[in-house]
């Protein structure tokens, strides 16, 4: 399982030992007063705004037990979302929409979870599952705003604020997990949407939220292979 950093989402990877740090980007000119809150009460206000977000995307990278770890995802709130993720060179796309999880790997993954004979076969293919498949329910929590958001801002230690500073040209509230390390930084203008986590050492990285409520189409995939099938072939 993958170790637990300041602010990730617990629950990922059975297939890759992916663990995830989150982070958004969003606001406007005006004042939000998270500045002044508590780290408590800056984090019950993140919750209230990206709960009633429509749409994100979650882009960067971490090392967990390491191993380098990337991810660039669009997620639509009650829908499903898509995007692509790789560990250690394992790279493959991922959409959840409808209840079905589709996944289409690279060689290199194909080959490492099945074998040279899996990779020639698949290559190039999409494979599908329902998201409550045991291989692939984890994967779909990924493409889940809400569940994700809510876990990465539930997962932490002792909070202390780290002032305020600017992030891209975001002026934001810092709140750093003392116990655990690593620093959320959120939007003191507009709505209180995480902005970045950042984590400095050997098992850190940075992931940022942004394009927060913007218009995300998911694609279901083409002639996409039954997982099920493909198991009950090789019996």
């Amino acid at each position: 399982m993958p170790t637990r950093h300041a602010f990730t989402t617990a629950p990922l990877l059975v297939l890759l030992l992916l663990a995830v740090v989150i982070a958004g980007c969003g606001g406007s000119s005006s004042g939000n007063g998270v500045a002044d809150k508590t780290p408590a009460e800056i984090l019950a206000a993140t919750k209230g705004a990206t709960d009633a977000a429509t749409s994100v995307h979650v882009a960067g990278s971490i090392v967990s037990e390491k191993s380098p770890i990337t991810l660039d995802m669009n997620l639509l709130a009650g829908k499903g979302g898509s995007g692509k993720l790789s560990e250690n060179g394992l790279a493959f796309e991922l959409i959840q929409v409808g209840g079905t999880v589709y996944i289409k790997g690279s060689p290199a993954f194909y080959k490492h979870i099945g074998g040279t004979a899996a990779a020639q076969l698949l290559q190039g293919k999409w494979l599908k599952a329902p998201s409550s498949d045991a291989s692939f329910a984890s994967l779909s929590q990924l493409t889940d705003l809400r569940q994700l958001v809510d876990q990465t801002l539930t997962n932490h230690g002792s909070l202390k604020k780290a002032g305020t500073t600017t992030v891209d040209g975001q002026k934001v509230v810092g709140i750093t997990d003392t116990t655990k390390g690593g620093t959320l930084y959120i939007a003191t203008t507009g709505k209180p949407y995480p902005i970045e986590i950042s984590k400095g050492g050997a098992g850190g990285g940075k992931i940022t939220f942004d394009r927060w409520n913007s218009t995300v189409t998911l694609a279901v995939p083409a002639n996409a292979i039954d997982v099920a099938q493909l198991q009950s072939s090789r019996k």
